[in-house]
């Protein structure tokens, strides 16, 4: 089949994340895990950090590989020669964005399809920023996030609030 780009901040990889990308890597040959680097956001990790923690959550997967990117995603995407998008949903809160999304990325690049993925119900209200926010006040993230990444994930913490 096709090559595949599953785009994201991951900041941090989630089980959610891991959901959609084992799925995908069993439908799709390749699977690019592209992490994008968004200026509007303030990550907890470096971009490096974060494709260092998804390469480690994905090293069973031999055909997903781990990118970083920045710019126009259909760009990349097309420079990567994929065919198609994937983009994970967890409630239909996320469907009005990603489609108005995928709606533009077809606009610049008609050639490029957007495959929309569930992710499983039971991440499907997880989040980046909730585990994180969890974590900063105490919680336990273990059923949201792998045990590195929760590890990283206290380290980075405590970092924080030092300064």
């Amino acid at each position: 089949m096709a090559k595949a780009v599953y785009p994201g901040s991951f900041d941090p990889i989630t089980y959610g994340h891991l959901d959609v990308i084992e799925r995908a890597a069993a439908v799709f040959d390749e699977v690019n895990v592209a992490v994008v680097v968004n200026p509007n956001k303030s990550p907890l990790f470096s971009l490096a950090e974060r494709v260092e923690l998804i390469e480690a959550c994905t090293k069973h997967l031999p055909n997903v590989t781990i990118t970083q990117f920045e710019g126009l995603l259909v760009k990349y995407v097309a420079e990567q020669g994929a065919q198609v998008i994937i983009k994970g949903l967890r409630a239909i809160s996320d469907f009005e964005y990603e489609f108005q999304m995928a709606l533009m990325n077809r606009k610049q690049n008609p050639n490029i399809e957007t495959l929309f993925m569930m992710t499983s119900s039971k991440y499907s209200y997880l989040s980046s920023s909730m585990a994180k926010e969890v974590l900063r006040l105490g919680g336990c993230v273990r059923d949201l996030v792998p045990p590195l990444v929760e590890a990283r994930m206290r380290q980075a913490i405590k970092g924080d609030d030092a300064k």
